[in-house]
């Protein structure tokens, strides 16, 4: 998608650039007749969109996700109000393409819930001693409910503020911190279960 809106003019991204202020100008050249600059915004942002969407969604598809974030953004430009930052409205999209994600993986799983509960041992012990960390973690996150574990994301592992996720979630700043604190104290417990003291 992102090879799609560049042209062969090269855009060369200098300190000035990756300034968080010029995204507004940026996305002025977007609008006025200039796509290649969208891949600018791209760069600057994916790797942070990418860690969001594996926190909450998982390694599978996440290619798929990415794109699909930047492709709604790239069709929702015009609309985008200039009063907003583009990161935080960028996580909000991610956010929709999670929630959007997470129902899809429910019916999955709801699907072969029948079959796994037959082909597998009810309660098989977890070998922590081979758990790479990483791994704990996510496992961790998908114990959560989805409102927790974007909380947790956001704001924890991506250093969003929690005005911003505020802003991302549309939920009130007072729910962001009951949340997270309901999310820590869950993955506190998860950890210590897991034999970890967080």
């Amino acid at each position: 998608m992102i090879d799609a809106v560049s042209s062969t003019t090269e855009v060369v991204i200098t300190p000035e650039s990756t300034d968080t202020s010029s995204d507004r100008a940026l996305i002025a050249q977007c609008l006025s007749g200039h796509p290649q600059t969208y891949r600018i915004l791209y760069q600057r942002y994916q790797a942070k969109v990418r860690s969001t969407l594996f926190q909450l969604c998982g390694e599978d598809g996440l290619d798929d996700l990415v794109q699909e974030v930047f492709l709604k953004a790239w069709k929702g430009l015009p609309q985008f109000r200039q009063q907003a930052q583009f990161s935080t409205w960028l996580y909000r999209i991610a956010w929709n393409v999670a929630s959007d994600q997470r129902q899809r993986q429910a019916k999955q799983r709801q699907q072969l819930e029948s079959l796994r509960r037959t082909a597998e041992p009810p309660h098989a012990p977890a070998n922590i001693m081979h758990l790479h960390y990483q791994d704990l973690v996510q496992r961790g996150l998908q114990s959560l409910s989805l409102e927790h574990q974007a909380v947790l994301v956001l704001h924890d592992l991506e250093q969003i503020p929690q005005k911003e996720v505020a802003v991302i979630l549309a939920i009130p700043v007072g729910t962001v911190k009951s949340r997270l604190f309901h999310a820590r104290a869950a993955m506190r417990q998860f950890l210590e279960q897991e034999g970890v003291q967080p």
